[in-house]
């Protein structure tokens, strides 16, 4: 958390059945669930509240239920400096309009990611493959066996909880019709006008409904990495569901082809990326005749690493990267494999590519 007090806002499913749900087995911690109207009672007075902790930690779960929660964190911080305090949301805790005060010197925020492939070991499991069919959240990955109604449930709720209380979006099957093309299409490019037409709203609220989508972290999109050249896309987005179970369950798959794979670890791959250099710090990139690399990620001065992801080496073609550099010649070139156990090199003409496991690669820091 660093310093005496921390703010942490963290994605997790709004059935509760979360990313978060360890923050209730901190040791030394006071755990408050600010979803139970008695504990909201409770934090009525602050003052009053703090003065009667006797740990070192408080914990503030589902915080953005209670009516003012940034006047409780904001007297936490400024009038018991000695107390680390941890704050969890169903979403991105700012994007409720009850923060009223921006906390700015105050916290420091961490959205959780789905688990990282790093991480399967911990959660009894290095199976990839369980990982991109289930996807990343703990109680579908734990579980025994496959409920493909959790997927259900969560983005009803999602839409509940999250969409509903924070945006007042009221056209509930629009919305969620709308959550389902694009997570379909994950890993592709976004037309807000055709999305309009399938899903029977404006583009407007198209464009509006995918910015409450990215505020609560449900899907990212990449904008496209471009210089002066005529021949590159510079506006048009790609867009990435936050977790491979729901790709896999809105496409409807029950099994995985090598190609689905493929599409699937381009998205733990990016979880990956997000986790190291943040969104704002990887793009994509194509050109007019459909060359493409999957992600750009900036060094500045004109210097950009290309990163491609393939389920085998096998299935890489330099045709993209090569037309990249032709344009951007200074960077690293990257392929990124699960089947890549020691990294090794190979020169497709004046390119040199470097295949790597995914944990040998250090992607630059973000831009300052």
């Amino acid at each position: 958390m660093g310093g005496p007090s921390g703010f942490r806002s963290g994605l997790r499913p709004p059935s509760g059945k979360g990313l978060c749900t360890e923050a209730s087995t901190f040791p030394r911690a006071l755990y408050v669930n600010c979803d139970l109207p008695g504990e909201s009672r409770r934090l009525e007075e602050p003052e009053t509240f703090y003065r009667s902790v006797r740990e070192s930690i408080v914990i503030f779960d589902e915080i953005h239920q209670l009516p003012d929660p940034s006047r409780l964190l904001k007297i936490g911080a400024d009038a018991f400096p000695g107390l680390q305090i941890l704050a969890t949301g169903s979403s991105t805790l700012g994007a409720t309009r009850k923060f009223r005060d921006a906390l700015t010197g105050r916290k420091r925020s961490l959205t959780l990611s789905p688990i990282l492939v790093e991480e399967l070991s911990a959660f009894g499991s290095g199976d990839l493959n369980k990982r991109l069919f289930r996807g990343g959240l703990p109680p579908v990955l734990l579980n025994d066996g496959i409920d493909d109604g959790f997927y259900a449930e969560w983005m009803d709720s999602y839409y509940a909880r999250d969409v509903q209380e924070l945006f007042r979006v009221e056209k509930r099957g629009a919305f969620l019709r709308l959550m389902e093309l694009l997570l379909r299409q994950s890993g592709g490019m976004v037309e807000p006008t055709s999305l309009a037409r399938d899903c029977g709203l404006s583009r407007p609220t198209v464009l509006s409904y995918i910015d409450a989508m990215q505020i609560t972290h449900v899907v990212r999109m990449l904008r496209p990495y471009h210089g002066e050249s005529a021949r590159e896309l510079v506006h048009q987005p790609k867009v990435y569901a936050f977790d491979t179970g729901f790709v896999r369950f809105a496409k409807g798959w029950n099994d995985l082809r090598p190609e689905d794979c493929g599409l699937l670890w381009e998205h733990v791959a990016l979880d990956a990326l997000l986790f190291h250099v943040g969104s704002h710090a990887i793009h994509y990139w194509r050109d007019k005749q459909g060359r493409e690399v999957d992600f750009v990620i900036p060094r500045g001065r004109g210097e950009a690493d290309a990163v491609e992801c393939k389920w085998t080496p096998t299935a890489f073609d330099p045709k993209g990267v090569i037309a990249f550099r032709a344009l951007h010649p200074k960077g690293r070139n990257v392929v990124l494999s699960p089947a890549i156990q020691k990294p090794f090199s190979r020169s497709y003409g004046p390119l040199t590519v470097e295949f790597l496991p995914l944990a040998a690669f250090h992607p630059p820091a973000p831009l300052g």
